[in-house]
């Protein structure tokens, strides 16, 4: 199906967009939201949703792909944190469903790549948007040992490097700018010793893709410096603010290659300021899935499976299945 691609500039939105590929799909669009360019602290924005450390350089990494890149304005806040998402006026999540609504009209796209891992507050957002303006999510990542696809990614040849610190064992000055290849021993120590999510899904740390094998050209880094957001004595928070840049020509490696993973799914198949439509949705409410893990089904069986379908034919293509219950308090 015709896919556009949710990214960060990060690591995982990165990969899963090769996994998209991987399974068939053609990713033919970019999406990212980014915070106003007036705003105060603006390189790092207190939200639940977005990382923005980076966000500079977000059009180089379009460029170098070669693919429309819609951006949009990050307006709204985390309005609605509760664990299951209402459309909400003033929340940052609306930006999101304002974004992907033009993408899906200019573009014909049936799909939406997503690098989500572990978070269920941002699945239940992103399935929220999806769901109302008929998207299919595509989370090839979703609920993955860790270890495992930090080695995938590093095997695929996704060169990311560290622009964000935020973790008890991180150091500014010793790992900002290191890449994954780099960090990777130290992050295994990390999560033995602390329980440091080794993708960074707690928020230990953040990364920017300056090359993989999506890239037609790669994107070097000329100048850089380091901003300290909190000057904790145990757990200091810094990023990396990308100065200067530009793209360089790469010569295809044969080792340039789509690492597949051993995912569980079956898959058959810029305006700087975008008009916010007040068009007014369905109202009828329908009840939330409710998720549980493959893994048990998966040591029983190789088969590959798909997730779970909505009466509306809702799916999250990911490594978890949603079997529906008309009783949110039944727990699978």
């Amino acid at each position: 199906m015709r896919v556009a691609a949710l990214i960060s500039g990060g690591k995982d939105s990165c990969y899963n967009m090769m996994q998209c590929i991987a399974a068939g799909h053609q990713i033919v669009a970019l999406a990212n939201l980014r915070p106003a360019e007036n705003q105060v602290g603006s390189d790092e924005l207190d939200s639940y949703m977005y990382q923005t450390v980076g966000h500079h350089a977000i059009d180089l990494y379009a460029e170098a792909m070669a693919l429309p890149l819609y951006r949009r304005t990050i307006r709204g806040r985390s309005v609605d944190t509760s664990q299951v998402y209402t459309k909400c006026e003033g929340d940052e999540v609306e930006d999101l469903y304002e974004l992907l609504k033009l993408v899906k009209e200019k573009e014909e796209v049936e799909g939406i790549s997503v690098g989500a891992i572990l978070s269920d507050y941002q699945r239940v957002r992103v399935e929220n948007v999806c769901k109302r303006l008929d998207l299919q999510p595509l989370a090839y990542l979703w609920q993955r040992k860790q270890e495992d696809l930090l080695r995938e990614m590093i095997s695929s040849n996704i060169q990311a490097i560290i622009i964000k610190v935020a973790a008890l064992g991180l150091d500014p000055d010793k790992h900002l700018g290191k890449t994954l290849d780099q960090m990777e021993p130290y992050l295994l120590e990390l999560s033995s010793k602390y329980g440091v999510h080794i993708c960074g899904e707690g928020g230990e740390y953040e990364t920017f893709t300056l090359d993989c094998p999506l890239f037609k050209k790669k994107i070097i880094v000329d100048s850089s410096e380091v901003v300290i957001h909190s000057a904790d004595a145990f757990a200091p928070v810094a990023y990396l603010r990308l100065l200067e840049l530009h793209l360089e020509d790469k010569h295809l490696a044969t080792s340039d290659k789509l690492f597949i993973s051993n995912c569980s799914c079956e898959v058959n198949c810029t305006e700087d300021d975008i008009l916010v439509l007040m068009e007014e949705e369905d109202q009828n409410e329908t009840l939330p899935p409710i998720w549980k893990s493959l893994t048990p089904l998966l040591q029983k069986s190789q088969k590959s499976s798909c997730s779970g379908k909505s009466p509306s034919g809702y799916q999250w293509i990911s490594g978890i299945t949603a079997p529906f219950s008309h009783s949110v308090k039944k727990v699978l």
